[in-house]
């Protein structure tokens, strides 16, 4: 059965405390790394309706500081589907709790693999996007796909 990225979509936010930081407030990239798989994750188990695994994650690119006290949403939905795999995309924001300013902090593309009840990989569901920007997304992550595969 088909499914529509938005049956999957997943938004978190999360306040910035002083344990996911360094001394100076900043918060460190593997926290928010942490919190980039687990959403994705969630995305998948949702698209997907069985156990899913990481299987690569594309170039992380951080793009802006986040500070303690930073309220931080992370957006994930599912780009592509293929066979066994999909590319879920990540967009973090930072929001400054006082000013309500947000920043686009960073993204990220990750893989995931269907995995069936004996660790194979299994099929999935195909994703309908439906908007331009669905259609976009769509788009690049196929090209993403086909890079990767080419000969080096």
């Amino acid at each position: 059965m088909d499914k529509k990225v938005s049956d999957s979509a997943t938004t978190m936010v999360r306040l910035m405390m002083p344990p996911d930081a360094n001394p100076y407030g900043n918060v460190f990239g593997g926290t928010i790394m942490k919190l980039m798989d687990e959403i994705s994750a969630v995305v998948a188990l949702r698209h997907a309706r069985c156990n899913v695994v990481t299987a690569s994650i594309d170039r992380m690119n951080f793009f802006a500081p986040v500070y303690v006290g930073d309220l931080l949403t992370l957006k994930a939905s599912v780009n592509y589907v293929g066979t066994t795999s999909m590319e879920i995309g990540v967009r973090i924001e930072a929001e400054d709790a006082e000013t309500g300013r947000s920043k686009h902090t960073g993204s990220c593309y990750l893989t995931y693999v269907a995995l069936d009840k004996d660790g194979k990989p299994a099929p999935l569901p195909k994703v309908v996007p439906e908007t331009p920007e669905e259609k976009r997304r769509w788009d690049e992550a196929l090209a993403r796909k086909r890079s990767r595969e080419a000969p080096a």
